[in-house]
């Protein structure tokens, strides 16, 4: 054997397995170690949920208010082009949260934006959550500033009103104590008719007819 075998042989690894050594309970290990870290999430990823769950229930607290299909109607009867003199703010806002409960969420987006850039404050709270439930940490603090800026409003929510605002929201979110109903399957097949309908250059589910308006009436009616 040459000095270079003598080498080769020394540096070996082997490959017999150690004396003593559980496979089965090493592997017991790995998937209970596997469990613990999906049973905790990221603080993170729970903060995000628990802002997708909030916005869904302020949502349909929103469609359900008894004026929000005379706003939605009144918003389908301005002018195509968008122009913030005209524009029913509180019909933006209801129709927000409807396409964001029917899963239109960038058209939800945009409506919502436009709603908050006129000083709605609600708007701008809806904005706030769905930046949060997106992980959008920087956008959500925008917008939430935009909600509790007392500067021009010293009527400005605080963080106590809003903090009271989530607990309630949660609170319905696990109890399902609220009158606030989803949209209908038939609102639903509204909107997506009035998206299906939109021009190929543009994503964003344009503003409601009165087709969509009146079938609101018949929803917040029931």
């Amino acid at each position: 054997m040459t000095a270079i075998d003598e080498l080769l042989a020394d540096a070996r690894i082997p490959t017999a397995p150690r004396d003593g050594f559980d496979v089965g309970a090493a592997l017991r290990r790995l998937a209970a170690d596997a469990a613990a870290v999906a049973a905790k999430p990221h603080p993170d990823t729970v903060r995000a949920t628990q802002a997708g769950q909030r916005l869904s229930v302020v949502c349909r607290w929103i469609l359900n208010k008894p004026d929000a299909a005379d706003h939605v109607d009144r918003l389908a009867q301005e002018p195509d082009a968008v122009n913030m003199d005209q524009l029913d703010v509180d019909g933006a806002l209801v129709f927000a949260c409807l396409l964001h409960l029917t899963d239109h969420r960038e058209s939800a987006q945009f409506w919502w934006q436009l709603a908050a850039g006129a000083g709605h404050r609600a708007a701008a709270y809806c904005l706030h959550l769905h930046h949060l439930a997106l992980g959008e940490s920087r956008e959500a603090r925008h917008w939430l500033h935009e909600v509790t800026d007392d500067v021009l409003d010293s009527e400005a929510p605080d963080g106590t009103f809003l903090a009271t605002l989530e607990a309630v929201a949660m609170y319905v979110r696990r109890t399902g104590a609220s009158l606030a109903s989803a949209p209908t399957g038939g609102l639903e097949m509204e909107v997506d008719r009035l998206a299906t309908a939109k021009s190929d250059s543009c994503i964003i589910v344009q503003r409601p007819d009165q087709r969509l308006a009146d079938l609101l009436h018949d929803f917040t009616r029931r």
